[in-house]
């Protein structure tokens, strides 16, 4: 996955189906280009209420763990390939119990296709599901405190996430070697429930379903312009020759 994507809804409209039962008062603004590092509204099931609490929340795309120094090991973080979750330090504590989902409306991609002089070059596409419903991404998420803030200032907690990724499949394998791990909404609930035990069943369950997901999805070719994180308007995802 290339680190771009794009939430051009807003809360309860784009996550009507998993059932949110609070929205944070202050959701970021709809996306054309998401790119690291920027924030989006994440799903999570809060396990502090009995039942979990199912929230949207705005959160900084690439995870800060909790040990980190500074935000900037975030930048590194901002995909985890799934398959390898245990064996990595700063996702396999989230992995238990910090699981997200994180609702999208497409994402981008750049594949490489022989140019006029037979020189490689890099055309993006905008990959998105055919009937128009959103997308929903396996995540990730962990909360880190800035020490060096007052305990009162609103700003001293910052929730993170990373967007889980899996080997490309079909068609999509022509544009990069991976993708986002797309969750139905059936494994959605499961995935985020902080109290369930058999993680790596679901996860693999979501791994084998992904196919099913990835053929209702369509995709074509959009204009270069994308690359710029400054471009961010609705005639992104629009298709150009």
């Amino acid at each position: 996955m290339c680190g771009r994507f794009v939430v051009a809804d807003v809360g309860s409209e784009l996550v009507t189906v998993l059932r949110v039962d609070l929205e944070a008062d202050q959701l970021p603004a709809p996306s054309y280009n998401v790119a690291p590092t920027d924030r989006v509204a994440i799903v999570l099931d809060s396990a502090k209420t009995d039942p979990p609490t199912r929230r949207l929340e705005p959160a900084r795309w690439g995870l800060v763990p909790a040990w980190a120094k500074d935000v900037s090991i975030g930048a590194r973080a901002i995909n985890a390939r799934a398959e390898e979750l245990e064996a990595k330090p700063m996702f396999r504590r989230a992995l238990d119990k910090r699981r997200a989902v994180v609702p999208a409306t497409g994402y981008y991609e750049w594949k490489h296709v022989p140019g006029p002089d037979g020189k490689l070059q890099k055309i993006p596409h905008y990959i998105h599901p055919a009937g128009g419903d959103p997308l929903f991404m396996a995540g990730l998420y962990e909360w880190w405190k800035d020490a060096s803030k007052p305990d009162d200032d609103p700003d001293r907690w910052l929730l993170s996430f990373t967007i889980l990724t899996r080997d490309s499949i079909g068609e999509f394998g022509s544009d990069h070697d991976r993708m986002p791990l797309l969750l139905a909404p059936d494994f959605a609930d499961a995935w985020l429930d902080p109290t369930t035990g058999n993680v790596r069943d679901i996860l693999d369950a979501a791994i084998d379903a992904a196919p099913e997901i990835a053929a209702t999805l369509d995709s074509h070719v959009v204009s270069k312009a994308v690359g710029n994180v400054r471009n961010n308007s609705p005639a992104l995802i629009e298709p150009v020759d």
